[in-house]
């Protein structure tokens, strides 16, 4: 009982992804979605229809949808971390946190927006994403003789073996 009553304050709660999205193509358009969740769906012959068929098969497409529909549309402030974690649907919102006029969005953000998320993924790419680096830590790989080698016969003409090399 608990849970139904904490679940009520999500603004999915009981909305459809067909009126999730007429909402929010009437409000936005497909262009914007498109800037600023990159789903095709918006950009290829953009529907209602079969932006709803995409969404229903495609689990991160349609939880990208639910939380900008939340964070954007209904303008919520964004999830802590553990709430992060869980779908859009699932997610627990706190009494006091009550949808809002949505954000006013532009191509002119979208294209900033794209343009930081690809300076982080090259970022990420060279090992430098944070404080941490990836792969600094790492010792030297040991170099041993080629492989051919390695698998070539010994001078007393037996085949190596490298399972029994302590055990002669």
């Amino acid at each position: 009982m608990s849970d139904e009553i904490n679940f009520k304050n999500n603004p999915l709660h009981g909305v459809s992804l067909k009126t999730l999205l007429e909402e929010m193509v009437g409000y936005y358009g497909f262009e914007i979605l498109y800037a600023y969740m990159q789903i095709n769906c918006f950009k290829t012959n953009p529907s209602i229809e079969s932006s709803v068929k995409f969404l229903k098969k495609t689990d991160w497409a349609r939880e990208k949808v639910e939380a900008f529909y939340m964070y954007e549309y209904k303008n919520l402030p964004k999830p802590s971390s553990s709430q992060f974690a869980i779908p859009p649907r699932d997610r627990i919102v706190p009494e006091h946190h009550k949808p809002s006029e949505p954000a006013q969005l532009s191509l002119e953000d979208a294209a900033r927006l794209q343009e930081k998320r690809a300076k982080k993924a090259a970022e990420f790419k060279k090992g430098g994403f944070g404080k941490r680096e990836y792969g600094a830590n790492k010792p030297a790989r040991k170099t041993t003789a080629p492989r051919s080698e390695s698998r070539a016969e010994n001078n007393s003409g037996e085949k190596f073996n490298p399972w029994l090399q302590g055990k002669k």
